[in-house]
């Protein structure tokens, strides 16, 4: 029962409709126990052929009114009990996202995206069976369980009851049991269905690479592994979930045997009648479904048990970025100083990934940031954006840390523009304004004529309503950029990263971007990761990165003067345009 320990929270929040919920399945169970003793009342007057049609009349309506009643209070409960236990699926799924929106990049490297899509399903909806299921099998168990058992004893006969309960402690053992090993398999069974979750959502993902590489067939073997693997797993759930049915079934049984054979005798010696017989036979039918119940119970608390350690074990796992206890809220801007003594991936300490990075950035210039795959530029650009705070020295934003501005601020002046860009499956429109939603649609085209986009938009069956797809799976690489690039233009931040977001479009579509950037950014602070030399030549700092030092520094002319890397990859990109070389 610790997952009822651990919503206790829940339970007092929603104490009202429980409270009427299970009120409701009072009433029911008292409404319950009249029929019964209504029908052994008929046999024995029809017995004594003392039955009139008046008194046949009247139990007939006392009948439907109770059928009536129990409809009517089955819907209250329903609402009450069901409708509680969904708000609680709803505000556990929020608070999870929620968690998940503040979690660094290191936690999303740690979890797989099907993993936290089966936490936030599969696990979500176990916690929702107990607090809805469960609650109901618990209260309308005891409650119908008890009443049965008085209306048994008090009604009918007290010796008999007894007779009829001694079989009940053989089904609490089994139980108990069975819910044991459901918890064990149930926990097996979660992992593999968020496996086989991680595996459906990375095959999808990759379907192009996998078609393309003609591994269909492979791919298809390894997922029906997968699936099988599943599939076992609930099958060893189901083995001990079908025992409970049987189990109870026996003790049933057990119960009308003995039942029936006291009773007989009972009848013999004229100390209970037909009709009495008849009225608890019926309270036995009665006593099924809680003790169906509370095998159900068993096996809900188990599953709820098993999902809730899962979903507390990811929510335990603290941010590693927050703000500090009264930071500054406002919009940084000002100039950029970076102090980066050293910096490394929290998964691994052993690599030095930056070293001794300095860097001051006057607002309103532009800084442009080279090297070969894998120097640091991007961890460089993350360290901006905060997304990892473990680094040895200081990064200051107008003679302030970053880590003094409140999270929300900081991001609002950073327009940042990724390697790999993220449509989502919406209009151009609302992907253009997605971190602005109540921009006008004149700020919207504006953003997109800077980015050199608003003609290919114009070009789309819908234009700005056109829908790109998942992840923008209609569109070509070059306008995926272009349209990412209008969403950070669209905000006018006080820093805008690109982090090689023109590696897709052609030398003249770059120049023109770079050339709307530099007319409608004067006053604002632009860096530019890149692997194109074009792309960054009209900065006013040019910094190359190796292994993850400075190795260079200067304006483009500078480093042209240099003989070094830069001036190495600059005659290298102007030969293969076959264009001729001006060292300046």
């Amino acid at each position: 029962m610790r997952i009822i320990r651990e919503l206790k929270w829940f339970f007092k929040k929603e104490k009202k409709a429980y409270i009427i919920g299970i009120l409701s399945l009072v009433v029911i169970a008292v409404c319950n126990l009249l029929p019964p003793k209504i029908m052994g009342n008929i046999v024995d007057r029809i017995n004594s052929q003392q039955l009139t049609k008046q008194e046949l009349l009247l139990d007939i309506i006392f009948l439907v009114i109770f059928a009536l009643s129990t409809y009517a209070l089955r819907y209250v409960w329903r609402i009450c009990i069901f409708g509680a236990s969904f708000r609680l699926e709803k505000s556990m799924r929020q608070d999870l996202f929620d968690h998940f929106t503040k979690m660094s990049p290191t936690f999303f490297h740690e979890h797989r995206t099907g993993d936290l899509m089966a936490h936030a399903t599969n696990d979500l909806k176990a916690i929702q069976r107990v607090a809805g299921g469960g609650i109901l099998q618990f209260a309308d168990a005891l409650i119908t369980g008890i009443s049965t058992l008085c209306a048994m004893a008090f009604f009918v006969n007290w010796k008999l009851t007894i007779i009829a309960v001694i079989p009940m402690p053989l089904m609490m053992i089994g139980a108990r049991f069975l819910g044991k090993k459901i918890h064990a398999v149930f926990y097996k069974a979660q992992e593999a269905f968020s496996n086989l979750n991680d595996k459906t959502h990375e095959s999808i993902n990759g379907i192009k690479v996998t078609k393309t590489f003609g591994q269909e067939k492979e791919e298809i073997d390894v997922f029906k592994e997968q699936t099988n693997d599943v599939f076992k797993k609930n099958m060893a759930v189901s083995y001990y979930d079908a025992a409970f049915d049987p189990l109870i079934t026996i003790i049933i049984m057990i119960c009308f045997v003995a039942v029936l054979l006291v009773g007989a005798l009972f009848i013999q010696d004229g100390t209970l009648t037909i009709g009495d017989l008849v009225t608890f036979i019926s309270y036995i039918h009665t006593l099924v479904w809680p003790m169906l119940a509370f095998g159900f119970l068993y096996n809900t608390i188990e599953r709820g048990n098993v999902s809730y350690e899962r979903i507390e074990k990811l929510l335990s796992i603290p941010q590693d970025i927050k703000n500090i206890e009264h930071p500054i809220c406002e919009i940084p801007s000002g100039d950029i100083v970076v102090n980066i003594k050293e910096f490394h991936y929290p998964e691994d300490t052993n690599t030095t990934i930056l070293k001794d990075i300095q860097l001051h950035l006057k607002q309103g210039s532009t800084l442009g940031i080279v090297g070969m795959t894998g120097s640091g530029k991007t961890t460089l650009l993350k360290l901006l954006l905060r997304d990892y705070d473990s680094y040895l020295g200081e990064i200051s934003i107008n003679h302030q840390n970053i880590k003094n501005y409140e999270l929300g601020y900081l991001h609002q002046s950073i327009g940042y523009v990724p390697q790999d860009q993220f449509l989502f499956s919406a209009t151009v429109k609302e992907n253009i304004c997605f971190g602005k939603p109540d921009a006008s649609d004149q700020e919207i085209m504006e953003a997109a004529k800077k980015a050199n986009i608003h003609e290919d938009i114009l070009g789309f069956s819908k234009q700005y309503d056109t829908v790109v797809g998942e992840r923008g799976v209609s569109l070509s690489g070059g306008q995926k950029q272009r349209i990412a690039i209008a969403r950070a233009l669209l905000l006018n931040p006080e820093l805008l990263i690109l982090d090689d977001s023109l590696s897709a479009v052609d030398a003249k579509t770059e120049e023109a971007i770079l050339h709307n950037l530099k007319t409608a950014r004067k006053n604002k602070t632009t860096i530019i990761s890149a692997h194109r030399l074009s792309a960054i030549k009209h900065a006013q700092e040019i910094i190359v990165l190796h292994n993850g030092e400075i190795s260079e520094r200067g304006t483009h002319l500078e480093l042209l003067k240099n003989d070094g890397w830069y001036l190495d990859i600059f005659e290298r990109q102007e030969f293969s345009k076959g264009a001729t070389i001006d060292h300046g």
